[in-house]
């Protein structure tokens, strides 16, 4: 089955709510790994203004034409 992400919520701070087409939901924390980044596109997703600019875009969830995204399992799982 592919899985892809029908919808996303912005709930605040870097928490997006996803809902995925096998119906599964997951709410997703990218503080961490944002925090952690070195990448100085991803960096600039610490300012929440830009962070909650994503988009589903053909079923992936990203930021300004997927100059931010990640695997579509990863995030079903809720690992990133």
């Amino acid at each position: 089955m592919v899985i892809s992400i029908d919808k996303a919520e912005y709930r605040g701070d870097y928490k997006i709510e996803l809902y995925f087409s096998d119906g599964a939901t997951n709410l997703v924390d990218f503080e961490s790994f944002l925090s952690k980044s070195m990448n100085p596109m991803t960096i600039k997703y610490l300012d929440k203004n830009e962070f909650s600019k994503f988009q589903i875009e053909y079923g992936d969830l990203m930021w300004n034409d997927f100059e931010m995204c990640f695997p579509i399992w990863d995030l079903h799982e809720g690992k990133i």
